[in-house]
């Protein structure tokens, strides 16, 4: 079974899961899943605009999926919350009305274009992480560069480790496969090294990939004017957007303290909150959660899936709203916690 085969494959079990889950929620079923309240992923938030290729298609929804979501958990009784106030609210008396708190990660500029407005409309407070690199414009988006270059090139030549190879792009299950062996390149290898390839890869082609984190990420002046708003905060997200879990104990601690350091420059307030990059057991471990505490920040989250529990602040759980479920049933089913539960976690 080829790679894109197993996705789809996985994506439509998940599919079915949530809907199993949204059954059992809607018939009253497994109440004590839910737990105390919920911690949603979100990155891009935007109109869609539809592509044969599109690898990222599961960091990006659409504002009005973004809206009915908010209603939905409204309706499901959800109160919403700012991402710094869980330390507290994990520690209210067993029984409080559950809570939503909503992240964006990377500070795409669409946040504030897209994703504010809804978010004001519902009174719902919320956290952009910020990579100051992307925020600069001096690092470029690896991901969001990849998913340009495959579209465009009729085919690349790269060395993934053992001399150049062709890679041929003429359909979409070939521009999966180059995507799936760059991003294990990534992984795999120093990462700064392979994003510094990848980069001048592009270049050869003709991309700027600086150009592309530039267009899509938030600069310093809106950076600012989003901060001012009521429902808005800033939250640290590294300076380069590597995964720390692979750094030096030194450099790990200068990327996160660095963030903070910048956000603080811009807004004249420092965050207490962090996002680790990528966010898997891979890329975050319990080393960065104890660098996280030791810097202050009293809310530090993953991407790995989970809600959030009392003493667990500095390695928190988020459930993500990406693209490929973006039913409001899904949004109960996924802040019951019902799937979680038929996942054995």
């Amino acid at each position: 079974m080829t790679g894109q085969w197993k996705r789809l494959a996985k994506r439509a079990a998940i599919g079915a899961g949530l809907e199993a889950s949204w059954l059992l929620a809607s018939a009253g079923r497994m109440r004590a899943a839910r737990g105390r309240g919920v911690v949603f992923t979100l990155h891009h938030v935007r109109p869609h605009a539809p592509q044969a290729f599109e690898p990222n298609a599961h960091l990006e929804i659409t504002p009005g999926f973004l809206d009915g979501a908010l209603r939905q958990l409204r309706r499901d009784g959800y109160r919403f919350v700012p991402l710094d106030a869980l330390p507290a609210l994990l520690a209210e008396p067993e029984g409080a009305r559950p809570f939503a708190a909503f992240t964006l990660d990377d500070g795409y500029r669409n946040n504030l274009e897209h994703a504010l407005p809804v978010f004001e409309r519902h009174q719902a407070p919320f956290t952009v992480f910020v990579a100051e690199g992307f925020a600069e414009g001096s690092h470029s988006i690896w991901w969001e560069t990849l998913a340009i270059l495959l579209r465009q090139a009729p085919e690349l030549r790269f060395d993934f480790g053992r001399g150049k190879e062709r890679l041929a792009l003429d359909s979409p299950q070939q521009q999966w496969n180059a995507f799936d062996r760059f991003a294990a390149y990534i992984h795999r290898s120093d990462e700064a090294s392979a994003v510094v390839a990848i980069d001048l890869l592009a270049r050869e082609n003709g991309i700027e990939p600086t150009d592309i984190t530039r267009d899509l990420v938030m600069g310093p002046g809106e950076l600012q004017w989003l901060a001012v708003r009521p429902l808005a905060a800033l939250g640290a997200h590294t300076i380069s957007h590597r995964a720390l879990a692979r750094l030096p104990e030194a450099e790990a601690r200068i990327e996160m303290q660095v963030s903070a350091d910048y956000i603080e420059a811009l807004t004249g307030i420092r965050p207490t909150t962090i996002a680790y990059p990528y966010g898997t057991p891979e890329a975050a471990t319990g080393r960065e959660a104890r660098i996280a505490g030791n810097l202050g920040f009293t809310v530090a989250v993953t991407t790995q899936p989970g809600l959030p529990a009392v003493g667990r602040t500095a390695y928190l759980p988020r459930i993500s709203l990406n693209g490929f479920y973006q039913k409001r049933r899904y949004v109960s089913a996924l802040a019951s916690g019902i799937p979680l539960k038929l996942m054995g976690r």
